[in-house]
């Protein structure tokens, strides 16, 4: 797999410039000019996927925004955009915020949080077994995400107060998901496509992820 090094540093404010002259028709070789491989701080990779993604899915009404709190999403209205905020402008957040996102069909794109209701930390047993199997898809397919730019992911139970349910099996589930996708047994969502697609024509010279890249090891 190509691997990215740090690089000299970007200037983000000419990103923004450059961006806002490319209209939604653009081809994909246009955004390649903001060469990801320049960028190296976690700021710097954060500002980066923003103005990218809105890029490339300004046709959808939507928008990835940083958040100071907890992550959430708000639907569309007359006069914005649906927006997609992370956590605290933590990368990986915003990589787990957008595969809920890809999931979710047009009628939960029209909800608050697209329609989920959310169990705080301390969940019990049961909670916890529920919350898992509603994380198998966007985790597997957060990891690909992941995958595709280089990074390391991470499988998350998120209940650090609660019972925390079997780590092990969900890391096996996660990991069936993904060869799933891979072998057409599930059908990976559109926009999910889209934006792997996008990324790896950024990352990785258009050079499709490919299962044997993804090992169950890797998530422990």
């Amino acid at each position: 797999m190509h691997l990215l090094q740090p690089q000299t540093e970007v200037n983000v404010s000419s990103l923004v410039s450059t961006l806002s002259t490319l209209d939604s028709d653009s081809s994909l070789q246009q955004v390649q000019r903001l060469p990801w491989a320049n960028v190296s701080s976690e700021a710097e990779q954060v500002d980066w996927l923003i103005l990218h993604f809105n890029h490339w899915f300004s046709h959808l009404n939507v928008t990835l925004v940083r958040g100071d709190f907890e992550p959430e999403y708000f639907p569309a209205t007359e006069d914005t955009p649906a927006r997609i905020q992370f956590a605290h402008g933590f990368f990986n957040s915003a990589l787990h915020e957008i595969s809920h996102w890809t999931i979710a069909g047009d009628k939960r794109r029209l909800l608050p949080d697209l329609g989920y209701w959310y169990a705080p930390d301390g969940r019990t047993q049961e909670q916890q077994a529920l919350f898992e199997q509603v994380e198998i898809k966007p985790q597997a397919i957060e990891w690909m995400f992941a995958k595709a730019f280089g990074r390391k992911f991470r499988v998350s139970l998120d209940n650090l107060t609660g019972e925390g349910g079997n780590g092990s099996s969900f890391k096996d589930n996660v990991y069936a998901q993904v060869q799933r996708y891979f072998s057409g047994e599930a059908k990976l969502p559109r926009d999910a496509k889209r934006f792997i697609d996008c990324i790896c024509a950024c990352t990785r010279n258009g050079k499709s992820l490919q299962s044997d890249e993804f090992i169950r090891e890797m998530l422990d």
